[in-house]
């Protein structure tokens, strides 16, 4: 038998970026929308795939989809770019700036897949260290750019998993430092729409700064995979040259272009669920956990008198998901609940008040 091909060598030591799918009554493990988006958008999608050229390719521009998106954010479709979730936008920034020889800053704890996708495109990921109470350090942000003069910057807000939101002030000045070294500052607002301000109105073709977002969350279609982002038109241009061709398919450009009509119903599960939220971090409260402010659709809270471990295993028991983040960096101890329906949420609750007391 032939010897087999073995991978590159960093990719051989890497594990894959997994979440638990187990089957369960209540799932508030992975930040979904609780709620399905109106059955009028179900409807024109549905209609939409009948209508589709299936035996032609997609438009490879996607420009109908970037032109409602340039209108919804009061932009120019030059300066959107859309991709197969905001991973792959992620991704091909890394693949336009990153890459071997380059760096790309993080600052832990965050989202996983910055520094995923960073060390699977071959750039080395400068990592820097939150606060012990979780929030961002201003100077450990300018020591990281200094030190490692990174080509992309990133800021998670709200950051995921801590929920918690940069001010404008901090964008601005990691902005700056960033600028100050050739850099790309890119500020992931996967969650955005749910907290109260956005870099994206910090965004011209005179600033290195884009922004991403997801139609995941407050859209409610997390299996579509669609994200985008907002940023200068040059680097739109660049992301051009090293995206695959017909990269997003038909019938994922409609569905995103068909959302935009449902802008009303969008605010309005965005209302609910931050009020929900309110409820479900007063009701951690109550009980012994630490508990992190969130501008997300999400509370990471830390059980004070169990071990995480077992938390996890227990509320599984009880038909109950969520995502356990003890193993992450900075974060010993600490489970993240998505905030569901209110029955959803009670249910949660219930379960860990058993746990816990």
């Amino acid at each position: 038998m032939a010897e087999r091909i073995a991978p590159r060598d960093d990719i051989a030591v890497m594990e894959g970026y997994h979440s638990p799918q187990v089957s369960v009554d209540v799932r508030l493990n992975t930040n979904e929308s609780p709620l399905p988006p109106p059955p009028a958008f179900v409807e024109a999608v549905a209609a939409a795939a009948i209508s589709t050229a299936w035996h032609r390719y997609p438009d490879r521009g996607a420009v109908a989809l970037r032109e409602r998106l340039a209108e919804f954010h009061g932009v120019s479709k030059t300066q959107v770019f859309a991709a197969n979730g905001s991973n792959e936008v992620l991704q091909t920034l890394s693949l336009a700036y990153g890459g071997p020889g380059r760096a790309i800053a993080v600052f832990e704890p965050t989202y996983a897949m910055h520094s995923q996708i960073a060390r699977i495109t071959g750039a080395v990921v400068a990592q820097g260290t939150r606060a012990e109470d979780l929030t961002l350090d201003p100077a450990e942000v300018q020591r990281v750019i200094a030190e490692s003069r990174p080509a992309i910057t990133y800021l998670c807000s709200p950051n995921n998993p801590t929920g918690m939101i940069e001010s404008r002030q901090t964008v601005l000045d990691t902005l700056d430092a960033v600028e100050a070294i050739g850099g790309l500052l890119v500020v992931d607002e996967a969650y955005g729409q749910f907290a109260p301000w956005s870099a994206l109105e910090l965004v011209d073709d005179g600033r290195s700064l884009v922004v991403t977002r997801t139609f995941s969350k407050t859209w409610s279609m997390a299996a579509a995979r669609l994200g985008y982002l907002i940023g200068p038109s040059w680097v739109v241009d660049e992301l051009e040259k090293v995206v695959l061709p017909y990269h997003l398919d038909a019938l994922k450009q409609e569905a995103g272009r068909l959302a935009l009509d449902f802008v009303a119903e969008m605010e309005q599960r965005v209302s609910l669920l931050n009020e929900e939220r309110g409820r479900v971090d007063a009701a951690l409260r109550e009980l012994p956990c630490d508990v992190w402010p969130s501008a997300a659709n999400f509370i990471l809270f830390r059980p004070t008198t169990v071990d995480a471990d077992v938390v996890w295993q227990e509320l599984v028991e009880r038909s109950v998901l969520v995502r356990n983040c003890s193993g992450w960096p900075g974060l010993q101890g600490c489970l993240r609940v998505t905030i569901g329906t209110p029955d959803e949420d009670d249910r949660f609750l219930a379960a860990l008040r058993e746990v816990l007391t």
